[in-house]
């Protein structure tokens, strides 16, 4: 990166994320994210997950830092020598899930996750799902209240709340969780490998609507849901030195 690097600043709605966007501007500059070196965000986990979906194009890191309430995947606010932060900073290369739902409609969709994609009931019944990984059917019927599948860098997030394990974010594994697994009993779920292809059949979906959700883009009424990891998409997230994702995963498990 060069020195000084051109800075693309980004912020959440958020009232102190804008705050500190006119602040951070009129100190470092502020260029169009198409001439950045690198974007820096300024918010939430959700807003960096916006801003990593919104620049994967342009294939530049992104340097987040906190405005928001949880803030795993972001650095701490601090707005004194950014640019030497920025210097210093460690590159975590992940990839993200690609989910293609067909809906009772027929109609087909892709989005990609770079956390979780996740199955949720979206009645007052619970979901019934049939699970197949690589094209065999490894279970004839889940009912639950959800399901999920998450990638090392989202095993933290929603994966953690429904008691799914962490993973390491070097590890070529992918969490498979229930949520609130009815039937078989306290199912909790399963490791993949991440090459793994799954797939999600809706049972009784008249009467048992469910919808899935890429990194909370929702698609209502699914009949079908396939996962795969997309090792050709690449996001590029800079860490403090000692503040990087694997450091942040293993501490996540002694608090």
């Amino acid at each position: 990166m060069p020195n000084p690097a051109k800075i693309g600043f980004m912020a959440s709605p958020a009232s102190n994320a804008q705050d500190a966007l006119e602040r951070l501007s009129a100190r470092y500059g502020n260029v169009r994210s198409d001439e950045a070196d690198v974007i820096v965000a300024l918010g939430g986990d959700g807003f960096m997950l916006q801003t990593l979906h919104g620049t994967m194009h342009l294939d530049i890191p992104v340097y987040g830092m906190n405005r928001g309430t949880v803030g795993f995947l972001m650095n701490s606010y601090d707005e004194e020598d950014l640019d030497v932060r920025l210097q210093n900073a460690e590159e975590a290369l992940i990839h993200p899930l690609a989910m293609v739902t067909i809906d009772t409609q027929g109609r087909r969709q892709k989005m990609l996750a770079i956390n979780e994609v996740s199955l949720l009931r979206a009645g007052p019944q619970a979901a019934k799902l049939r699970i197949s990984v690589d094209g065999r059917v490894r279970m004839d019927e889940l009912v639950c209240d959800g399901a999920l599948l998450s990638t090392p860098a989202g095993s933290t997030a929603y994966n953690y709340s429904a008691h799914g394990p962490i993973l390491p974010i070097g590890s070529d594994v992918l969490a498979l969780t229930a949520m609130s697994a009815f039937r078989p009993r306290r199912w909790r779920g399963a490791l993949l490998p991440s090459a793994a292809k799954v797939r999600f059949d809706v049972l009784e979906p008249d009467k048992r609507p469910v919808m899935a959700e890429a990194d909370s883009r929702s698609v209502p009424d699914v009949l079908s849901v396939e996962i795969r990891s997309e090792p050709t998409v690449s996001h590029r997230i800079l860490f403090d030195p000692g503040h990087g994702l694997e450091e942040r995963l293993i501490r996540e498990q002694f608090v």
